[in-house]
């Protein structure tokens, strides 16, 4: 069994429906990786890179993403309310449908992901594009 916890690389495989609550990832691989209907319920995940990976309805609640590497994620209708994205990338991402509005995007290029009109409407008047 791959070890989980921080700076794992957990790289390409499938974890649907894995509980991951609590669970730091902090700075683990997971590029690739399938986390669909995963729970990430307050997981760290600062610092992991996440490129390319399907997080297709995913509870992210009060999760951690700082400084995460999140291009290319598909994470269509996934949970990130009062999650943390501050300095994270996500040229690419594919986030239509998710709730994040209560979410902190300090710093994240969230102008670069696919999201629904209403979501990008109130992240723009919270969190204004840093020039």
């Amino acid at each position: 069994m791959t070890e989980i916890g921080p700076n794992a690389d957990l790289s390409f495989q499938s974890f649907v429906g894995h509980d991951f609550r609590g669970v730091d990832l902090s700075g683990a691989n997971l590029r690739r990786a399938i986390l669909d209907r995963a729970d990430l319920e307050g997981a760290n995940l600062s610092g992991a890179d996440l490129r390319n990976a399907s997080m297709i309805g995913t509870n992210a609640m009060k999760a951690a993403f700082d400084n995460a590497d999140l291009r290319n994620v598909t994470a269509k209708k996934a949970r990130f309310g009062l999650a943390n994205f501050q300095n994270a990338r996500m040229d690419g991402a594919d986030l239509r449908g998710i709730r994040g509005r209560y979410a902190v995007w300090r710093g994240a290029n969230w102008w670069d992901a696919k999201m629904n009109a209403d979501l990008h409407a109130a992240l723009t008047k919270k969190w204004p594009r840093e020039d």
